[in-house]
């Protein structure tokens, strides 16, 4: 495939992005007008919400859902790309390697076990947050453990032992939902399928600090990550600590990936397909690649939330479904594509 500026890319998809943020404020089940959503942006004072129907509406749903959307995508999206970097593997995103299982799994947990305590909600989502988190981290860190050896590690190795925590994910999380009662199995079914309806301030505000000290300390590991390109032995040759970058690389993707499966589920494909194209079209030097990976993966969930707002009113779709529905035959596409041009 031709590869274009990386610059120009870049642009473009930061024009993008208020584009798409803008017009996901006007779509839901009560549809707002551009001029009327600007109207009531600009005429309210910062801290202050009149009680117009357009105004709850915009600033307690619609903004922190967007907002919410915009970072979980971003964050998806860059672990994807430094995953795949690190593995040197165009497959190894989160779910596949088993991070999201495991997140999901830790989040199951406390749903169940910890959901009849009585706290306050601050409280309780930093439990499950917690919790998410723990699990995904536990979960690469088996991954990588079993994948690595002193001769490096094995690709291979790594995806066989994703799936397997996978698969353990799942049947942990079938054992959980059956135990469950009505209550907590809606909560773990919301968690499996992705969805964003349950976004606000709060939730923007956790992920919004996972966000930048994520989006601020990984590229930091931009030399090492274009070193790794060139195989772990090179890479040491240049003076890279390979063991070390890979400890502080996992634990990153496992708070990002943690914490955005605790606030919004499972949504699959994005950290896979999105650093994937972006690669394509602009090559795979990260100083690039992870800064288009994460605009382009924000305008996508975006994207797909506002389309599972609307597809089947007054009903909302899961953003998780609607993300595999579209990723899944986006990806075998492309898959049949590079191997024609093999």
């Amino acid at each position: 495939m031709r590869y274009l500026s990386a610059s120009t890319l870049i642009w473009v998809l930061a024009l993008l992005l208020p584009v798409v943020a803008l017009i996901s404020l006007t779509l839901g089940t009560i549809e707002i007008p551009v001029v009327e959503l600007l109207r009531t942006i600009a005429s309210a004072p910062v801290g202050v919400i009149d009680g117009t129907q357009t105004s709850i509406i915009l600033f307690d749903i619609r903004l922190p859902r967007v907002l919410l959307s915009l970072l979980v995508g971003a964050v998806l999206a860059s672990t994807g790309a430094v995953m795949q970097g690190l593995f040197r593997n165009p497959l190894a995103d989160p779910s596949l390697v088993g991070v999201s299982g495991g997140a999901s799994v830790g989040a199951s947990l406390v749903i169940v076990f910890a959901g009849g305590l009585s706290i306050g909600p601050l409280s309780g989502l930093s439990l499950v947050v917690s919790g998410a988190f723990v699990g995904g981290f536990i979960a690469t860190l088996v991954v990588y453990r079993v994948a690595t050896s002193s001769l490096g590690t094995s690709v291979t190795t790594m995806l066989l032992a994703g799936i397997a925590i996978g698969a353990l994910a799942g049947a942990v999380n079938s054992l959980l939902s059956y135990v469950s009662d009505n209550q907590m199995l809606r909560q773990i079914s919301v968690w499996q399928m992705g969805n964003l309806s349950g976004a606000n301030w709060l939730k923007v505000g956790i992920m919004g600090a996972v966000s930048v000290c994520l989006l601020t300390l990984l590229p930091s590991q931009i030399k090492a990550l274009n070193a790794l390109l060139l195989g772990e032995s090179e890479a040491r040759y240049l003076g890279i600590d390979v063991q070390r970058i890979k400890s502080k690389l996992i634990f990153l993707t496992a708070l990002g990936v943690g914490v955005s499966v605790a606030l919004a589920g499972l949504i699959g494909f994005v950290g896979l397909v999105i650093p994937h194209i972006i690669r394509l079209l602009i090559g795979p030097d990260h100083r690039r690649l992870l800064p288009a990976s994460a605009l382009a993966g924000a305008s996508l969930l975006m994207i797909a939330d506002s389309i599972a707002r609307v597809v089947v009113l007054p009903a909302e779709l899961p953003t998780g479904i609607l993300t595999a529905l579209i990723g899944a035959p986006f990806f075998v596409a492309l898959l049949v594509r590079q191997r024609r041009d093999i």
